[in-house]
């Protein structure tokens, strides 16, 4: 089968017209956040997916930029192999599955109208608690608006439209409404993007993979951060601080367990819940679900990501490869798997697993 993969590279987002600052960032003195590029594909991740799908098929490398269209068309997949993110609008990561769609190409994972409800904190949340999905409560924040005098405190404050943990530091959960309004201000500052503000969840942080589609999703082994491995002094969340500063190649940052240290009946709420979430949101391939527990024990759904980080090498620490190697899983058989769900979904010759 002949697959095109499409990435958004770093050299590719920053060098293409795509990956300019937004409109609003453009003075010469206003530079991006530190993290711009944090979800852009590494050329080593690359490779990696690049080496996996061609132990059986024909690889077609794509970068996710403003020629994408054309060389889609000219290449003419059977399948397209979507890893990218790209940079810029709250609607980036639906920006090559809706060309797939114009195309009428075939392309692993979720459709762009769930691919941009879950890169909108907000919308996903609205639609989980719709159907009783336990998560926090929040607040919007549009940038120059007044923050609500309702805030329940302590709270995290992140941007709206971001992933990979960005705009997420070690001072973003506040205690005092004075540090609230403060990290508000720098937050839609940096980012020129609403916030979203959550009540702060206290209890045991999980991350959780998920293969497959409805109604025969296949949970991985659940895998625990734990909060009291982090630095001395740090908050208890996985800030960008934890995932791209302290945890280096050299020096892994060992706070993930996988799987997880937990009852029987935990793990089936946990599983139960991020099942639940995917039916609702309409997950399709692969994702990777944030779950933490509240002060009853109860699991709540932090974020729903549906382009799920795939850094290849172990001592990388990204979870879902992390929970597929404790599944059994080889990297190379966790992409096959995708390009397999993806093919049986779309009813293609040769599709299903092998």
């Amino acid at each position: 089968m002949k697959i095109a993969l499409v990435y958004s590279s770093k050299a590719g987002m920053a060098s293409s017209a795509a990956g300019r600052l937004p409109v609003e960032q453009r003075d010469e003195e206003d530079e991006p956040p530190p993290d711009y590029f944090a979800e852009c594909d590494s050329d080593e991740t690359i490779e990696a997916v690049r080496s996996a799908l061609a132990a059986r098929h024909e690889v077609i490398p794509i970068e996710s930029d403003v020629r994408a269209f054309d060389r889609l068309r000219g290449a003419a997949p059977d399948l397209v192999f979507n890893i990218s993110e790209r940079l810029v609008g709250p609607n980036r990561e639906s920006h090559i599955p809706t060309l797939c769609e114009i195309l009428e190409l075939p392309y692993t994972g979720s459709d762009p109208l769930t691919l941009g409800l879950c890169l909108d904190k907000s919308r996903a949340k609205e639609i989980l608690s719709f159907y009783k999905v336990p998560n926090p409560g929040f607040w919007i924040v549009e940038p120059g608006a007044g923050v609500p005098e309702d805030v329940a405190l302590p709270a995290i404050v992140k941007p709206l439209y971001e992933g990979s943990s960005k705009g997420i530091r070690d001072n973003s959960v506040v205690d005092r409404r004075e540090d609230l309004i403060a990290r508000v201000r720098e937050v839609t500052g940096l980012y020129h993007q609403p916030v979203i503000i959550e009540r702060f969840l206290a209890g045991r942080e999980f991350t959780v993979g998920v293969l497959g589609n409805a109604p025969r999703y296949e949970v991985l082994p659940i895998v625990e951060i734990d909060h009291g491995l982090l630095p001395p002094g740090a908050r208890p969340v996985y800030s960008y601080e934890a995932k791209w500063i302290w945890d280096t190649p050299d020096k892994p940052l060992e706070i993930f367990k996988c799987p997880a240290s937990i009852s029987a009946e935990l793990k089936a709420k946990i599983e139960a819940v991020v099942v639940e979430t995917c039916r609702i949101l309409r997950i399709k391939d692969w994702c990777r679900i944030d779950v933490r527990l509240d002060e009853r024990g109860e699991p709540n759904i932090l974020e729903v990501n549906p382009l799920p980080g795939i850094l290849p090498k172990p001592e990388d620490n990204s979870c879902l490869p992390k929970a597929a190697r404790t599944a059994g899983y080889t990297y190379g058989d966790l992409i096959l798997r995708v390009a397999d769900e993806a093919s049986a979904r779309w009813n293609l010759a040769g599709g299903g697993r092998a």
